[in-house]
């Protein structure tokens, strides 16, 4: 039996530690979904601006640069393991930069997944080019991508049209990144806004669905799967980000802080002031949802 770092009391928050492909392959347990955001190997001295400061872009050693062979080697490793691990309808998302996106797009054909979209995140907030050579990088890309080549997929159309405004929604996504709001237990370099992962949980699963994200880092998918009633395996090897993704959980047994994450996160306050629900999507059980917040 693999030891838990961390597991909520009503056991759908799991973080495990260690790394991600010796873990996989240690049990059988498939997911409905899986989440990625693996090192982006862009750490190589750069500078950038963060808060109105400038900073250095290292963010340790597990995103230095290294060759494009062993980038490639690499990214194939980690998605062959979860492949095995994902449901024969099960979807995986795999956010990136230029610096890998390429990569693990080659990785998932060689793989056998079928790539369904590969979504621009276009950052409301993005930090400046102090540099002036180039234009300034204000996106990240996310593939998404399905199992299998002919197994059908989840995904829950009507509920992204009605958060567009009654419109089908496309493949760009402008959304801000993370918030003060969200770093209220420190933050990992590269986490991701819980806006961002709102949207691709109510895009692709449904409540209780069992979600995987190899990559943990500051355990935004855990946080957002806990929101939005999904069930939560991290793993991460860093003690640091463990223990920041831990009392994020944590925060959430104070029923006010749902209730006010729920009321910044934009797909969700939508939904909120909008009642809307249909027949495939998750229950937000917002009849609650206004009575605590009332």
């Amino acid at each position: 039996m693999i030891p838990s770092y961390f597991k909520s009391r009503n056991n759908d928050f799991t973080l495990i530690q260690g790394d991600c492909c010796e873990i996989l392959k240690s049990f059988e347990f498939k997911f409905d979904m899986i989440f990625a955001d693996p090192p982006y190997f862009l750490s190589s001295g750069g500078i950038s601006v963060q808060s109105g400061k400038v900073v250095c872009v290292d963010k340790g050693d597990w995103d230095k640069t290294t060759t494009q062979e062993e980038i490639d080697n690499f990214n194939l490793s980690w998605l062959s393991e979860c492949r095995k691990k994902l449901k024969p309808n099960g979807t995986i998302w795999i956010s990136g930069t230029q610096h890998n996106i390429f990569s693990v797009a080659n990785s998932l054909r060689k793989l056998g997944f079928k790539i369904l979209n590969t979504i621009t995140w276009a950052k409301t907030n993005p930090p400046p080019n102090i540099s002036c050579r180039y234009f300034t990088h204000s996106t990240e890309f996310i593939i998404w991508a399905r199992k299998e080549e002919k197994v059908p997929h989840f995904y829950n159309y009507e509920l992204m049209k009605e958060i567009n405004g009654s419109k089908q929604m496309t493949d760009v996504w402008n959304l801000p990144a993370i918030a003060r709001w969200e770093k209220s237990c420190g933050k990992h370099p590269t986490q991701k806004p819980l806006s961002l992962l709102a949207r691709i949980l109510l895009a692709s699963t449904n409540e209780n669905s069992w979600i995987l994200d190899p990559f943990n880092g500051g355990g935004t998918t855990g946080i957002a799967c806990s929101l939005l009633k999904r069930k939560y395996l991290g793993i991460e090897k860093e003690t640091e980000y463990l223990e920041i993704s831990k009392n994020r959980r944590l925060e959430l047994d104070n029923i006010n802080t749902i209730l006010e994450y729920r009321s910044k996160i934009k797909d969700l306050s939508f939904l909120e002031n909008n009642i809307f629900l249909c027949e495939d999507s998750v229950d937000f059980d917002i009849r609650l949802f206004t009575q605590l917040r009332n």
